[in-house]
C-alpha cells in the first residue's frame, strides 16, 4: 500500500465485502423521531434546553453541525427499513463541551440501517455548568446508560433484541464509550423509574478515534476504564498520527486480549482525529467502516446490504 501503513491487530479474522460511502448521505435528524432520554430533568439539572447550534464553520464540505449548551439530553431514531434485531447507540464527539450530531452521529446511519441495524444517536449534555471537581464524563456516562435502559424498555416498539444492543462511540464519546464499556454494569446514577431496572451495559462496543483514554502521567489508561474479564467484544479504530494518542486505544485492545474478550484494533498510519465516517486525503482511514462491517457481520450482527 503505498504511502500508507495500517497495522491491524485482532483477536479474529475473516474476510466479507461490504463498501462504506465515500461522500457521506447527509441525514436530518429532523425528519425522524427524537426521544426525551429523561422524564424531566436530567441529574442535577434546572434547566430543560436541548442546546443551540453554532454557526456552521467556512470551508466545510458538508457542512458540521455542533450543539452547545445541552441541558435535556435527546435521542434521534433512525429505524432500519428491515431491522434484524441489532441496534447501535451512538455517541458523537465534540470535547464535552459540544456535541457533533451529524458528521459523528446521523451520518453513520444510512450505513448501519443498510446492514438491518436501527440507529440511535444520543444528544449527551455537555459541560459549560459542569463542576471543575466532576469529571466532564460524568453526565454524559449517565445520559448514555440511561438512553440504552431506555432503548431496551422500548425494544419491542423499534423492533430491537435488547442483547443486540450496542455502541458506536467517536472522540469525547469514544472516552465515554471506554467508560460505559468497562463499567460492568454499574449505573452512574440513582434509579428513578421502572425505566432503571434495565441493563445500562452494552452488548459491543465500536470506539472510534477514543479521545484522552491514555493517560502519560501513568503510562496507562485513565483509572476509569478496567477491562475485564466481562467486558463486551470491542472494534477500536484509532490513527498513529491522532494528536490523541493511539497509546490508549492499544492499551484497551492489550487489557481485553489479557482476559480473552473478542477484540479487534486497527491503527492507521494517518489520517488525524475527527474524520467521522468521512474520508481523508492521502490516508486509507475512510475505509474504517469496511472494517467495521466485517466485525459486525462475523460477530452475526449485521444483515448483508439490502439490495436497493
Amino acid at each position: 500500500m503505498r504511502h500508507q501503513t495500517a497495522v491491524y491487530c485482532c483477536t479474529t479474522l475473516a474476510v466479507f465485502l461490504f463498501s462504506a460511502p465515500q461522500s457521506p448521505t447527509r441525514v436530518h435528524a429532523g425528519d425522524n423521531a427524537r426521544v426525551m432520554v429523561w422524564p424531566e430533568y436530567a441529574p442535577g439539572e434546572t434547566s430543560l434546553d436541548e442546546g443551540t447550534n453554532q454557526p456552521h464553520r467556512p470551508g466545510e464540505i458538508p457542512p458540521v453541525t455542533r450543539t452547545i449548551k445541552i441541558r435535556r439530553p435527546t435521542i434521534d431514531v433512525f429505524p432500519a427499513d428491515q431491522p434484524n434485531g441489532t441496534a447501535i447507540l451512538v455517541l458523537p464527539g465534540g470535547g464535552f463541551g459540544k456535541v457533533v450530531p451529524d458528521k459523528e452521529g446521523s451520518e453513520v446511519a444510512p450505513w448501519l440501517n443498510q446492514f438491518g441495524i436501527s440507529t440511535f444517536v444520543l444528544r449527551y449534555r455537555t459541560n459549560e455548568v459542569t463542576p471543575e471537581t466532576e469529571p466532564a464524563w460524568r453526565r454524559p456516562l449517565q445520559d448514555t446508560q440511561r438512553a440504552l435502559r431506555l432503548i431496551r424498555t422500548r425494544a419491542a416498539e423499534w423492533r430491537v433484541k435488547a442483547d443486540r444492543l450496542g455502541v458506536l462511540a467517536f472522540s469525547a464519546g469514544g472516552q465515554v464509550g471506554s467508560i460505559l464499556h468497562t463499567a460492568e454494569g454499574k449505573p452512574a446514577y440513582n434509579a428513578i423509574d421502572s425505566v432503571d431496572e434495565q441493563s445500562c451495559s452494552p452488548g459491543f462496543s465500536l470506539l472510534i478515534y477514543p479521545w484522552n483514554v491514555y493517560d502519560p502521567s501513568t503510562d496507562g489508561l485513565l483509572p476509569e476504564i478496567k477491562p475485564s474479564k466481562t467486558s463486551p467484544p470491542a472494534f477500536i479504530v484509532h490513527t498513529h498520527d491522532d494528536r490523541s494518542s493511539s497509546l490508549g486505544s492499544v492499551l484497551i485492545y492489550a487489557a481485553l486480549k489479557r482476559h480473552n474478550i473478542p477484540a479487534e484494533l486497527h491503527v492507521y498510519e494517518n489520517g488525524g482525529h475527527g474524520y467521522g465516517m468521512r474520508a481523508v486525503a492521502g490516508s486509507q482511514i475512510g475505509t474504517w467502516p469496511d472494517r467495521a462491517g466485517e466485525w459486525l457481520r462475523l460477530r452475526g450482527l449485521a444483515e448483508p446490504p439490502v439490495q436497493q
